[in-house]
């Protein structure tokens, strides 16, 4: 038994692909696997979202496409974030699209892609509201468009943006970010027919349909995690990623007596604790000091005293005998307590439950049980 481990279902992954490309259809599906695939390993999840439908695949970083090409992934891949010239040629050397949405940045991609001898595809971005990478200036992005379907060893492969409130119920301003990008978008398409169009992400794709164009963005869904932060089950979505542990101590907790730093648990009654040897160190955050349940044996019992490092405690009930032996498996993730629940309770959202899983907490992939 591992102190900690994380398992990840890999036919989930491939279902909720399964899922999400029907959803799109006609459109193709483009599988986000940055951060590691949002924690539940990106050469893996990568994998599993081809099986299940992805004909794109997207990451955020060079590094992270290269990772993928050195593990075997093929496949058309994008690296939608900004790169530095140093950043530009590892992308390009894993046959990666790149983004742009400078003329200067397009010129530079054509020299790079010379000096290396290979061939890059380009995608323009258009800021319609998102306010990060990408010009607001409708007219710049055409002449960055032009620039890169001209130059040499350059391809204009695509035209995208990204939208700020999908997951909102308020669909107004996501609307106005799309009728600001097709207006564009079908303009540049009039000279490049063959260019890709895209733009929505996984809540566009499940909540509004005139998103979806010729391809869909999907990150969080594809692991089965709400775009919405609610129930995945809504969106007919499965988790793939349990956090399990095990009890490493149960003792007796008599009234008056405490856990943890700073005491910050005092039982009012005579009690059993439970020490589960996982921690902010683990990406168990320290904002569930007395804020959380684990399961043990199917039952849901409270987090007590402060998190720390290595170590939570929690509450497993007053008896004359302790209600669970040492050894006994712990659901931190996984038997109906959602990823959704714990970012509620920390005031943040799902993908950064996930995503903050430290390295130090091995990855089991598995197929429904199986090993993969």
């Amino acid at each position: 038994m591992l102190r900690a481990l994380a398992r990840v279902n890999l036919a989930a992954i491939e279902r909720n692909c399964a899922r999400l490309a029907s959803a799109a259809a006609p459109a193709a599906l483009c599988a986000v696997v940055k951060a590691d695939g949002y924690g539940h390993g990106a050469v893996p999840a990568a994998r599993a979202a081809q099986a299940g439908g992805a004909t794109w695949l997207a990451v955020a970083t060079a590094n992270e496409a290269a990772d993928l090409r050195a593990a075997g992934v093929e496949g058309p891949l994008l690296v939608v974030g900004a790169l530095t010239v140093e950043e530009l040629d590892i992308a390009l050397h894993a046959r990666a699209d790149v983004a742009c949405w400078r003329e200067a940045s397009a010129d530079a991609i054509a020299r790079r892609a010379g000096a290396l001898g290979v061939d890059a595809g380009v995608h323009v971005k258009l800021d319609t509201g998102m306010g990060r990478l990408g010009t607001r200036d409708a007219a710049e992005a055409s002449r960055t468009a032009a620039a890169a379907a001209a130059a040499p060893r350059l391809r204009l492969a695509g035209v995208f943006t990204h939208f700020a409130t999908a997951d909102e119920d308020d669909k107004g301003f996501l609307r106005e970010q799309l009728a600001r990008f097709t207006a564009w978008a079908y303009e540049v398409r009039v000279e490049h027919p063959d260019v890709l169009v895209h733009a929505a992400n996984s809540a566009a794709t499940l909540a509004e349909p005139g998103a979806r164009l010729d391809m869909v963005r999907c990150g969080i869904g594809i692991y089965g995690l709400d775009p919405f932060q609610r129930d995945p089950a809504e969106q007919g979505l499965e988790p793939a990623l349990e956090l399990r542990s095990y009890l490493a101590e149960v003792k007796r907790c008599a009234a008056g007596e405490s856990a943890g730093y700073g005491r910050r648990f005092v039982a009012e009654r005579d009690t059993w604790l439970g020490t589960i040897p996982v921690g902010y160190g683990d990406g168990y955050r320290r904002g569930l000091t007395n804020n959380a349940e684990v399961v043990v044996d199917g039952r849901r019992v409270p987090v007590v005293g402060a998190v720390s490092m290595d170590n939570i405690t929690v509450d497993l009930g007053p008896g004359e005998h302790a209600p669970a032996a040492p050894g006994e498996p712990v659901a931190l993730i996984g038997d109906g307590l959602l990823a959704e629940e714990l970012a509620g309770r920390l005031g943040t959202i799902n993908y950064e439950v996930t995503c903050g899983i430290s390295r130090r907490v091995p990855r089991e992939h598995h197929r429904d049980g199986a090993p993969a």
